[in-house]
């Protein structure tokens, strides 16, 4: 048996609450994979055999212990803007779609899910699904393959989650219970209440009155917690608090930002802001320019808002700046363009590196990479290896600059401007540490770097444990 994980709203921490699960059971000997039909997020990860997935499908997959794969999100939505989303297909692209036309075409992509996660009962025996967003939406009862429809075609007990952090949560609860279709209704086995702050005990009765009100168990309330594992879409970053710390990183809050997960690591050791084009940058020690869905566009918002100059001035101050994916297209001096990312034509970048970006075809870089390091200049000079992944369509010519990476990338002269299309490369402690220290070294402050703490995913394993009655849920897995 396998049990799926249902939210009254977006980012309630469905997420988090299966992962957590994952590890639970995990440890308890039962071989488990996370699965999730739909998911929307330019958060992503490249899995072993070069597919494309969710940044979440795979966080919860190590969580799982086993190695992340395509079928464990058969479907990814990667929005572009202007309502088109990038479809991405058992982890290659398939085609880019209006959000009117896409519906038109969920019955077959739910077809190809259940597919997916049939393979993977197969493999692994249980599964832990995750809905997208709400579970009540009622306009789309009749093409809801991530929630309703799932639901119907796999007949799993329903967990539902609900975030009393951001108020009303009986109304959540009691409101998606009642909307939600007759014969799916019954299934919802249990209630979590998720992201509660202060002493628990004064919601004892709110406990009670949820289950009086809707029939269904009411199994766990989690208070919030600073576990550290990876965000799942940008929604988070409005969470996300500064760290007070001797060094301030800036990255750049692209409108379209992708992968900014690549720089939670360096949040435990610096003081981390996302900084949205048209804020000063002058007080920052570093500069990041992260991966984007869409280069040329973000490039032109980082233009107009005078963000472009802040970078420029901020360079000829001696201040590191390291270009990631999309960013590194952005340091170029231009951008050509026969009409795969935004409109034929050239386009000047900032200017930064003595390269050229084309975008000639549609086809998209996913690939696991270990490089080594150039070893040139005060950064690159500490570290030797570096495994990540490419997300990317384009190519970069990279001329006579010097190369960061071995077969990839660019470092300047002195090497504090640092061009790759390699994700990942702060998601290793180590490096991230390294680069922090270098940061204060450059800076001339001492700086005690936080110790690594325990393994993320015990630690949550342990605070869901702690919060919820587990037993009620592990019957659903015999």
């Amino acid at each position: 048996m396998s049990v799926m994980v249902l939210g009254t709203a977006s980012h309630v921490g469905k997420s988090t609450i299966v992962a957590g699960l994952c590890r639970i059971l995990r440890r308890r000997g039962i071989s488990n994979a996370p699965f999730k039909s739909q998911n929307m997020s330019l958060n992503s990860w490249v899995t072993g055999d070069g597919g494309e997935i969710g940044i979440a499908q795979a966080m919860q997959a190590k969580a799982a212990g086993i190695p992340p794969s395509v079928e464990m999100n058969p479907i990814l939505l990667k929005p572009k803007g202007d309502q088109t989303s990038q479809v991405v297909l058992l982890g290659r692209p398939f085609h880019d779609v209006h959000v009117g036309d896409y519906y038109k075409e969920t019955e077959n992509l739910l077809t190809v899910a259940l597919k997916a996660a049939d393979t993977l009962m197969d493999q692994y025996g249980a599964l832990v699904v995750e809905g997208a967003g709400g579970a009540a939406e009622v306009n789309l009862f009749d093409r809801d393959i991530a929630n309703i429809g799932l639901a119907r075609a796999l007949r799993f007990p329903i967990i539902l989650i609900a975030d009393i952090e951001r108020g009303g949560v009986f109304a959540q609860v009691y409101g998606t219970i009642s909307l939600l279709p007759d014969d799916i209704r019954p299934l919802v086995k249990a209630v979590i209440v998720n992201k509660f702050r202060g002493d628990s005990s004064l919601f004892s009765d709110g406990m009670k009155i949820l289950e009086d009100l809707t029939g269904v168990p009411a199994i766990g309330l989690v208070p919030v917690t600073d576990v550290d594992i990876p965000s799942e879409d940008s929604l988070s970053i409005g969470d996300k608090k500064v760290r007070n710390a001797p060094v301030r990183i800036a990255v750049i809050h692209l409108p379209r930002i992708s992968n900014f997960t690549d720089y939670e690591v360096l949040e435990r050791y610096a003081s981390v802001s996302y900084v949205k084009p048209g804020t000063p940058l002058s007080g920052f020690d570093a500069i990041i320019l992260p991966g984007t869905k869409n280069t040329i566009e973000d490039l032109e918002e980082v233009i107009s808002t005078g963000t472009g100059d802040e970078i420029r001035k901020a360079r000829d101050s001696g201040i590191p700046i390291i270009g990631i994916c999309g960013g590194y297209q952005m340091l170029c001096e231009k951008i050509i363009d026969s009409g795969t990312e935004l409109k034929e034509g050239k386009y000047q970048g900032l200017g930064l590196i003595p390269c050229t970006t084309t975008f000639s075809s549609n086809k998209k870089i996913t690939t696991r990479v270990t490089r080594i390091s150039s070893g040139h200049g005060p950064f690159l000079g500490r570290i030797k290896s570096v495994s990540g992944y490419e997300i990317h369509t384009g190519t970069t010519s990279r001329g006579d600059a010097k190369e960061a990476f071995s077969g990839e990338g660019v470092v300047s002269e002195d090497g504090l401007l640092i061009g790759t299309y390699m994700h990942g490369l702060f998601t290793s402690p180590d490096i991230a540490a390294a680069f922090v220290t270098f940061l204060c070294d450059l800076k001339g402050v001492s700086w005690t770097l936080p110790e690594p703490g325990r393994d993320p995913f015990d630690a949550l394993a342990d605070h869901i444990e702690a919060h919820v009655k587990i037993e009620e849920i592990l019957p659903f897995f015999s």
